[in-house]
């Protein structure tokens, strides 16, 4: 499929917004290392197997 040079498709004009909405960082948001969110979820299921494992 070709595309004219005149054509615009809104690709990166209809992301602009996520863009810079996810850019912008709050100085009062909670801060948590992404090891802590990973450490969480491998205990978290853990967790839900061995109470699996016991029921």
């Amino acid at each position: 499929m070709r595309m004219d040079r005149g054509q615009n498709t809104g690709g990166l004009m209809s992301s602009a917004g996520l863009v810079r909405y996810f850019d912008a960082e709050d100085s009062n948001a909670i801060q948590i290392d992404p090891k802590t969110v990973i450490a969480t979820g491998v205990m978290i299921g853990i967790l839900v197997q061995l109470l699996t494992f016991a029921a």
